[in-house]
């Protein structure tokens, strides 16, 4: 398959480039930025090296075997790959007088395949503390802001190309143009990666990892691990065996409308009920970290035991995608971690089975698209994402039986309120497939939740002081969860929702909305 292979040195947008690749249909694997890519694969079309958070100019810079392939294959570098490739080929990188952040003024100064089409000026966006002040040797300046003169070169012989901005994110209005020139222009991709051809190209690779052995997977209702399901299904069929796991953190009568939804889609699925093994792990923690990793641990050791009722079980399956494993490490100590996710974190090291991470590489609206081509039914594709951890993580501190309970209730009432409420003809579109408009608000917005404080507030019910906890409302939509935008719920529904939760679930007597975006924030509280 056709590819284009991205070296991550860092940036937490790398993932964006992936992104917008294959929005175009090119296919493009990233990695991180000490694997050499071997070029001599007649399917590596190109190296896109990305930005990062160092300076070359540091003893702990990120490191490119750039002889490797340059001159072999076309190479794009961005922000700090661009800064890299002019440093290493002996051009000059210093710390610029004023950093650079933000929209910027691009001016193209010559011809260059990367800016085909592109307008003169264009808006892009900077991010960086380096500039480039003189360029290696066959270079020549492309195009420049009013800040930056070496804003993007060419080495046009050795079919290098490099920015320094970032193409791959909204604020750069032509960088979808940019990154097509590069991939499908100079690089010559075909640009037919599709839903239907990962399918089957993850079907064959199935067969060949997992040969004769049995799987499990943990089902959670979600897409991902629905998805995952499906595509393990037609790769191995009754070798899968799907386990539902109750672990006391679901919300309210979620494990048997889950087991209910699944009764025929032809998987073979069982439930275990292991909440206590959870609870009693989760007790005396507060700290969300600690939280994840307890939760991760018991995670795998429940599978580890229902394994040994499955005959040559060997592959534990998970739903992990692309957000939860960026959000959980960083590349070689140099991107930052953000959080540790239940499919990623806490794994023991001896554990009895090798894992199997079919979506590891997709995002979100990706994983959705496949699901369809494989026929999974829309109620399941259009279920808002649920954290690995569950209402443990929108518990903040302790995890009580009680907290549980008055979590659950709010939480039920937000769920069904946005389900029931008509926004037809409001203008919101489904966060599933944003071609569709949305019929409630559940559909229009891509996440939504309850949030239980540990704090305590006064308030006053009948003639009665009441000093009780505030619950957090949650609602955003994103395209692929690295970014996010609270929605704006109409003030009608707000105030309905909070009358309701405050007159019915006792232990809450006040209520918020959180309008905080990712970033800054993150879409769950811990």
């Amino acid at each position: 398959m056709q590819k284009i292979v991205i070296l991550d040195c860092g940036s937490q947008v790398t993932q964006l480039i992936g992104r917008r690749l294959r929005e175009i249909g090119v296919y493009c694997e990233i990695q991180p930025f000490g694997r050499t890519p071997d070029v001599s694969d007649p399917d590596i079309l190109g190296i896109i090296i990305s930005g990062s958070p160092c300076s070359v100019r540091e003893e702990r810079a990120p490191q490119v075997d750039l002889e490797a392939f340059m001159g072999k294959v076309p190479v794009l570098g961005i922000c700090y790959g661009a800064q890299y490739i002019a440093h290493r080929l002996g051009g000059s990188v210093e710390r610029s007088l004023s950093r650079e952040y933000g929209r910027s003024k691009l001016s193209v100064r010559v011809a260059s395949p990367l800016l085909d089409g592109v307008s003169s000026p264009t808006q892009v966006w900077m991010s960086h503390g380096d500039s480039i002040m003189t360029l290696p040797e066959g270079a020549e300046v492309i195009a420049s802001t009013e800040d930056v003169v070496n804003a993007a070169y060419q080495i046009e012989g050795a079919r290098v190309y490099a920015v320094q901005f970032h193409p791959e994110v909204y604020h750069t209005k032509e960088g979808a143009r940019m990154l097509a020139n590069f991939a499908l222009g100079i690089c010559g991709c075909k640009g037919d990666w599709t839903p239907q051809s990962f399918i089957e190209t993850a079907v064959a690779e199935l067969r060949e990892k997992i040969g004769s052995d049995r799987v499990i997977l943990g089902l959670s209702g979600g897409v991902d691990s629905t998805v995952a399901a499906m595509l393990l299904h037609r790769a191995v069929g009754d070798r899968l065996q799907c386990i539902f796991v109750d672990n006391g953190l679901l919300r309210k009568d979620e494990f048997s409308s889950v087991m209910a939804s699944y009764a025929d889609m032809g998987l073979n699925v069982s439930g275990v009920d292991a909440s206590a093994d959870f609870l009693s792990a989760l007790s005396g923690l507060d700290d969300p970290e600690l939280k994840r990793k307890a939760i991760g641990r018991v995670f795998v050791e429940t599978f580890e035991k229902a394994a040994r009722d499955v005959k040559d079980a060997r592959w534990l399956a998970q739903g992990t995608i692309y957000p939860d494993v960026i959000e959980s490490a960083g590349v070689e100590g140099v991107a930052s971690k953000i959080k540790s996710h239940h499919n990623v974190g806490g794994l023991p090291e001896k554990m009895h089975l090798k894992v199997v991470e079919p979506l590891r590489m997709l995002f979100k609206d990706e994983v959705r698209r496949v699901g369809r081509a494989l026929g999974v039914k829309e109620e399941l594709i259009g279920r808002h994402p649920f954290p690995g951890p569950s209402l443990a993580i929108r518990i903040l501190g302790e995890v009580t039986p009680e907290k549980l309970s008055v979590l659950r209730e709010a939480d039920d009432i937000f769920m069904r309120s946005l389900r029931a409420y008509d926004c037809s003809g409001m203008g919101f579109h489904s966060a599933s497939d944003p071609s569709l408009p949305a019929h409630n608000l559940y559909e229009a917005i891509w996440q939504a939740g309850v949030v239980l404080l540990p704090v305590r507030s006064v308030g006053v019910m009948g003639d009665e002081r009441t000093y009780e906890n505030p619950v957090a409302l949650r609602a955003v939509v994103s395209t692929d969860g690295m970014t996010a935008d609270w929605f704006p719920l109409p003030h009608d529904f707000m105030a309905a929702v909070s009358n309701e939760i405050i007159n019915k679930v006792r232990g809450v007597n006040r209520v918020v909305y959180d309008i905080s975006s990712k970033p800054p924030a993150t879409i769950e509280w811990e």
